[in-house]
């Protein structure tokens, strides 16, 4: 099977093509770009598509590559040795098994996403070079050798906080996701709430590409966001005439809680306001 553009998830052209392109060639796709842009959701999707089983690996900044291989449990191996369990004769019994151990020996094709992987010290993608090359890896504790039963699709997500190795990018297909088009915006919109009021997702996409373009913004509104505030106004039974402003770009959009992130933001928008007023 090959993926495409689903009923819950719009994907570009572009980016078909780049999925379908690292599942050919067997080799991890690197997906880029703006946080709520639907990276995480694209493995998601692109398991479903596939019909395989996903396996999701979320990094944080205290995480290792080892603990996606696998981890020695020694303390509960010394616990268990003062009270005299039988099990502290096998070591064994004290490997944890990571994510990619468990994708290497699952008996069926699974997708594993290793969720934004720069959040990770600087040498984690370093340290799982070779496995994600060849596929598999060494236990020094059992002296045994994990391969991979079948090779998974890997999807690794990044927000770009900073730079990955080179040596790390050369095993990998690139994707950029990039910011969705007005007309791309509105079949995602049309996808998330079918029933929406017409009028209001117009004016809420107008309101919500001037945001975007409003300079000096510390971080500006995705998709997510987008989905999130749209939700509230339809909750809120917000009539589009309510959105409607010449100076949109000078006044704080209602509900924008979910579109503005920061206080930073907020205050930028309350100084444009003031000044519009004044200048007015």
């Amino acid at each position: 099977m090959r993926f495409t553009s689903t009923d819950r998830y719009i994907a570009s052209r572009d980016l078909e093509v780049a999925v379908n392109a690292a599942v050919t060639l067997q080799r991890p796709l690197l997906v880029k770009g703006e946080p709520g842009t639907g990276k995480t959701v694209l493995a998601q999707e692109v398991a479903q598509a596939l019909g395989h089983r996903l396996i999701e690996w979320h990094v944080k900044s205290t995480t290792k590559a080892q603990q996606g291989l696998y981890e020695y449990d020694a303390v509960s191996r010394l616990r268990d040795g003062q009270l005299g369990d039988p099990r502290v004769h096998d070591i064994a019994n004290y490997i944890v098994r990571g994510k990619l151990w468990d994708a290497f020996e699952s008996d069926e094709p699974v997708v594993v996403l290793i969720d934004e992987v720069d959040k990770a010290d600087i040498e984690f993608p370093n340290d799982l070079l070779l496995e994600l090359d060849r596929m598999q890896f060494f236990v020094y504790e059992t002296r045994q050798t994990v391969t991979a039963a079948r090779r998974p699709v890997v999807i690794i997500t990044s927000n770009n906080e900073k730079e990955l190795p080179d040596a790390f990018l050369r095993r990998c297909f690139f994707h950029y996701i990039r910011f969705p088009d007005r007309d791309t915006m509105e079949r995602i919109v049309q996808t998330h709430y079918p029933d929406i009021r017409q009028d209001l997702a117009r004016e809420a996409l107008n309101v919500f590409f001037k945001v975007r373009e409003v300079p000096g913004l510390k971080k500006k509104p995705a998709t997510s966001e987008l989905l999130d505030w749209l939700k509230l106004l339809m909750v809120e039974d917000l009539p589009a005439e309510a959105l409607r402003s010449r100076e949109t770009h000078t006044v704080i959009p209602p509900l924008h809680g979910a579109l503005l992130k920061n206080e930073q933001d907020v205050h930028l928008f309350e100084r444009l306001a003031f000044l519009s007023r004044r200048g007015g």
